[in-house]
This record gives C-alpha cells, sequence and structure tokens, in this order.
C-alpha cells in the first residue's frame, strides 16, 4: 500500500522570518489524520531568512536530524557543541534527558534551507549526543542513519535507517525491505517514481506492505529514504 503525501497539502508557518511546510502535524498546524507515520514524528521544510534563526530552545527524548539542502546552519547547544553545518551535511541530536539548542543562519544574505526531522526514540532518558557528517553525492542509496552506525553512518536511538538518494535522469535503484517493516520517502528535487507512483519536489511516499522498494528517475533526483518498523 502506498499514501502519497502532496507538498501543497502540508501544513504551513510563515513567521516573516521562517517559512516552513508541515508533513506532520507540528506547532499551531493540526490535523489528526497526519500525526506522523511509523516512529518518524516530523518533517519540517524550513526556509530561514539572513541572519535570523531559533533561539534556544529545550528538547527530549527525541532524535533530531537536520539535512541542509542550502547555505549554513549556525548550531550552539548546552553540551558544549558549537558547529556550523554545511549544504549537504547531516545533524543528528539525540536530545535524551534533555539539551538545549539554537540553530541561526550566519550569513547576511543567502537564506537557508533544511529539512528538520524528528523520530521518536525506543527508550526514553539517556545522555544527549551529538553527530555531524557530510556524505557526499554517490549515485545511489548511501546510508545516513542506523542503530548500529553500519558504513560509517550516524548512530539513532531507534531500529530505524535513513538513506539518502541521489539519481541522474533515467537512472534506477532498489531496496529491500524486512518483513514487518514500513517507508517513508521524501523527494527533495527532480521527478521520481516509487513503485510506480510518480512523486514531484516535496511529495511524500508511505509504504506499508511493499517488501521491494524500486526507483526510477524522470529527472535528476535527490531524495530520504527511511526505512521504519
Amino acid at each position: 500500500m502506498i499514501g502519497i503525501r502532496k507538498a501543497d497539502e502540508r501544513g504551513r508557518a510563515n513567521f516573516g522570518w521562517l517559512h516552513s511546510r508541515h508533513t506532520f502535524s507540528f506547532g499551531s498546524y493540526y490535523d489528526p489524520a497526519q500525526m506522523g507515520f511509523s516512529r518518524l514524528r516530523v518533517i519540517n521544510d524550513d526556509a530561514v531568512a539572513p541572519g535570523a534563526g531559533f533561539d534556544t530552545h529545550g528538547h527530549r527524548d527525541m532524535e533530531i536530524i537536520s539535512y541542509v539542502l542550502e547555505g549554513s546552519i549556525a548550531h550552539k547547544d548546552s553540551s558544549g557543541n558549537e558547529e556550523i553545518l554545511s549544504a549537504g551535511e547531516f545533524q543528528l541530536m539525540s536530545a535524551g534527558t534533555g539539551i538545549l539548542h539554537s540553530e541561526f543562519n550566519p550569513s547576511n544574505s543567502r537564506p537557508l534551507k533544511f529539512l528538520q526531522i524528528w523520530i521518536e526514540p525506543n527508550a526514553s532518558g539517556g545522555k544527549p549526543g551529538y553527530q555531524q557528517k557530510d556524505f557526499g553525492r554517490a549515485p545511489g542509496l548511501t546510508l545516513v542513519v542506523s542503530p548500529d552506525g553500519a558504513e560509517g553512518s550516524l548512530v539513532i536511538k531507534q531500529d530505524a535507517r535513513l538513506y539518502q538518494l541521489w539519481l541522474g535522469q533515467g537512472e534506477e535503484a532498489g531496496l529491500e525491505l524486512a518483513p514487518g517493516r514500513q517507508a517513508w520517502v521524501q523527494l527533495v528535487e527532480g521527478e521520481l517514481s516509487v513503485n510506480g507512483e510518480r512523486l514531484a519536489p516535496g511529495d511524500g511516499a508511505a509504504l506499508s506492505g511493499e517488501p521491494h522498494l524500486s526507483f526510477s528517475a524522470a529527472q535528476p533526483v535527490r531524495a530520504l529514504v527511511f526505512d521504519l518498523p
């Protein structure tokens, strides 16, 4: 079974300095039919104005992934991490027992665009953690996040895996899912067919009972693929 979440059906938020599209219920946007998928709770498509950002705020018991699409993020948190994330980099912050952090666009002229992703952990508490890595642009599927750090991936506190997918026009790729697993595909750019269903930029696809995922690019593609319990 495949369900398509169209880009223009997502929730909206406009604070002037921040324009955001919410795949699932978040903040003032609430849709009881869109409360997440499996352990995937948030996918926010954020655009932050130059010199603006999120003031210091707190999280706990959540695995928070940021993927920078354009520009850069200046990150600072209560565990002493102070980093710059550039376009193409992934950040995984395990909130654990609690962490405070801020995120700003350090540029005075360039916008920042990134995906903010929340995944519920498989256990509450624990020491907060921070990881950051650029996985390049290798064609096909590259493992970015996993529970065991396989293939140099970032380690998440959940039985979940995240892949980045890069395909040139006309290229194909596939992914086998273990029995009982589900998948979410989020298209960033291009035109992608997933098991025969076509996605446009910003679209998401929820897949259940589909043991094999087949990807085909009608235009050059960048996407994220989640393998979920």
